[in-house]
């Protein structure tokens, strides 16, 4: 039975999308052939959304980021000069792939505006890699061209190995257009010499982000601009729901700061690029830049810039609800305490509800889905907290598919699959991954295993493929075999996820060396962080005195080594 809350859900969702409505629909047709709804009104390119938005929001803070205060109309103007700077200086051409390796800057976000104005593809490396992973990802794309922060500079270099293209070191820690002057020092100078920037379509490709399979090699997810343009409102026709919503039942004032959304999460996150940074231009939210996740300073800026967005993996709320000095500061101004990325235990969600001002919200997307999929909030997830709740209309479709395609019957268990206009366009150079990750009535694959209860709440119990998610970064157990085995005096090893209320799930690993060697635990740990990001180095290590169970193929039984340590692994308390 739909609750009472899904019925005034659906209710707003009518008056959105109906005729004269903000966001009425038309179709799209997949390369499949199938039809499935698109956002009319929204703008056909990425340039022209950063345009009108830009425009219609001025002078109100864009960028905050300590004492540094961008405006709209000011990022903008960067961002065209970056744009000029790129076609006319770098020789960027329409389709080139321009890496983006850095942390959380002003410059990162004009950085990304710019290459899609230049009709570059932005292309978002993680800033926790290792050097050789950032390499990996500039060859596998054939980057043009790569912004790089002094640390992540220094990781390519040291790696051995020649990217053969341009880096060029943005320096973060200054000012913005301190910071760009690399960049727009190559722009063409003197009168009416601007570089003519190209004119881009809705097919052109937008972005590529990279995310980890159960094969261990990180493949690059490629988006077209009308893919993340639907993603991105997708994202506003929720916050229209829920700010009218909001406003009936007197949880949202009418006389609100401006929106303003803490950057918890990286920008090469597909959180971080779509539902944060990008739906903040349509909202005229600005952005309150963290360097880092400190639990404490995220407080003080929710107090000091009135945040009325958090979203963040759910340790992070986790971390304020638990911290000491929470009852000093002034958290009012939030309105959802929202989270992806992992589940919420119950207990969790129950706490938020009752300790915190706004209530606890929770999403479930993927980087090929461009961060869209279900999402839980208000009382429909006090009521169903285990749940990732529904597919977010109007736009989305969720199914629960066997290994051949076909839709499983309504409360058993299968793959949890997407479909929507905003879906990715497949894997950069890598065609069979891409044909065997997209049905062919075009529902992406998601590598999870779930169900729909009766009322369409989607329920996620497991994966198929065979990777760990920490903190909402994927993690190929293979890869982190792979380096384990690089290791001479390792013999056999076997990678898996281990559950951490913090973090949803940390790496573990079960080692057995060649009779006669040895490494211990910390050692081991320290030569796979000499190869792998930091995030994917075992938390846990067991030495094994004898070799691994295998099965009859002669495999190792990953099933019964992960079942029979998870039984012994006891985890350090979270403090409260």
């Amino acid at each position: 039975m739909q609750s009472v809350l899904d019925v005034r859900i659906e209710q707003a969702i009518r008056d959105l999308i109906k005729e004269g409505g903000p966001l009425p629909l038309n179709d799209f047709t997949l390369p499949g052939g199938v039809v499935v709804p698109m956002i009319a009104t929204a703008p056909p390119t990425l340039n022209a959304y950063f345009a009108h938005y830009c425009a219609e929001h001025g002078d109100a803070d864009f960028i905050v980021d300590g004492s540094e205060r961008i405006s709209f109309t000011q990022g903008y103007a960067a961002a065209v000069e970056v744009a000029n700077a790129l076609v006319g200086g770098f020789g960027i051409k329409p389709g080139d792939r321009v890496g983006i390796a850095m942390r959380n800057a002003p410059s990162w976000i004009i950085l990304y505006m710019g290459t899609l104005m230049a009709g570059g593809v932005a292309t978002l490396l993680n800033g926790w890699w290792q050097g050789s992973e950032l390499f990996s990802g500039i060859e596998n794309v054939e980057a043009k061209l790569v912004f790089a922060d002094p640390p992540r500079v220094k990781r390519i270099g040291q790696c051995g190995r020649d990217p053969k293209c341009e880096i060029v070191s943005i320096d973060v820690a200054l000012p913005m257009a301190e910071a760009l002057k690399p960049v727009t020092s190559r722009a063409v100078r003197g009168a009416g010499d601007d570089a003519v920037l190209p004119e881009i379509g809705p097919d052109d490709l937008a972005t590529i982000l990279f995310t980890s399979g159960s094969t261990g090699q990180s493949k690059g997810a490629y988006s077209t601009h009308r893919a993340v343009v639907q993603a991105t409102y997708s994202y506003l026709a929720t916050a229209l729901v829920i700010l009218k919503l909001g406003t009936e039942d007197g949880l949202i004032k009418e006389d609100r700061p401006q929106h303003a959304q803490l950057m918890t999460v990286p920008l090469f996150h597909v959180t971080g690029e779509v539902p944060m940074m990008l739906m903040s231009f349509a909202i005229g939210r600005k952005m309150v830049l963290m360097p880092k996740w400190d639990a404490l300073e995220a407080m003080k800026l929710i107090e000091k810039e009135q945040v009325t967005n958090f979203t963040g993996v759910p340790l992070m709320s986790w971390e304020i609800l638990n911290h000491p000095d929470r009852s000093q500061y002034d958290l009012s101004t939030v309105q959802s305490f929202f989270a992806g990325g992992a589940p919420r235990a119950p207990e969790h969600v129950r706490r938020l509800n009752d300790e915190m001002s706004a209530p606890p919200a929770l999403g479930y997307g993927l980087t090929e889905t461009n961060a869209v999929g279900c999402g839980n909030f208000m009382s429909n997830y006090i009521d169903k907290p285990n749940s990732t709740g529904k597919a977010t209309k109007p736009i989305v479709e969720v199914a629960i598919l066997d290994d051949a395609g076909a839709a499983v019957p309504q409360g058993e268990r299968g793959e949890i699959c997407i479909r929507s206009v905003a879906n990715f366009s497949g894997y950069w150079n890598l065609p069979e991954a891409t044909e065997a990750s997209i049905t062919k009535d075009g529902y992406f694959r998601s590598g999870d295993i779930g169900y729909l209860d009766p009322e369409g709440y989607l329920f996620i119990v497991d994966r198929k493929k065979d990777i760990i998610i920490r903190g909402g970064e994927n993690i190929s157990c293979q890869e982190v075999e792979a380096a384990i085995y690089t290791n001479p005096a390792v013999a056999e090893a076997c990678v898996f996820g281990l559950p951490d209320e913090r973090l949803g799930e940390i790496v573990g690993a079960v080692v057995y060396f060649h009779p006669g060697d040895h490494l211990s635990e910390d050692a081991l740990r320290v030569f796979v962080g000499e190869q792998l990001a930091a995030f994917k180095v075992p938390a846990q290590v067991w030495i094994s005195e004898a070799p691994l169970p295998k099965l009859g193929t002669e495999k190792i039984d990953k099933v019964s080594i992960r079942r029979a340590y998870r039984e012994i692994y006891s985890p350090s308390p979270v403090h409260a």
